[in-house]
């Protein structure tokens, strides 16, 4: 079963849309819906990987990379002196 809400888009997403359903022989609504249900999916994740990572943060003996470790890291890559990848402490 579905059910129906409203969205605001611009004038020109909303062309576009109609030009992809047309050219595919789809329903705006399929699109629009097929989108959404791929945003909520990686948000749903992302939310799930932040809390289980938070949680592992927080485990006794968690050990960290520091940021400016990290940092320098990344800068070097490229360069002639390009580090290896920091340890954790």
């Amino acid at each position: 079963m579905s059910t129906t809400i409203t969205i605001r888009i611009d004038p020109k997403t909303k062309e576009r849309l109609e030009k992809l359903a047309q050219a595919t022989d789809r329903s705006m609504s399929y699109f629009v819906s097929h989108a959404l249900e791929q945003v909520i999916e990686q948000e749903e994740w992302q939310i799930g990987e932040i809390k289980r990572r938070v949680e592992l943060a927080d485990k006794p003996g968690a050990t960290f990379i520091p940021h400016e470790d990290i940092e320098a890291w990344l800068k070097s890559w490229g360069t002639k002196k390009e580090r290896k990848p920091p340890k954790c402490v």
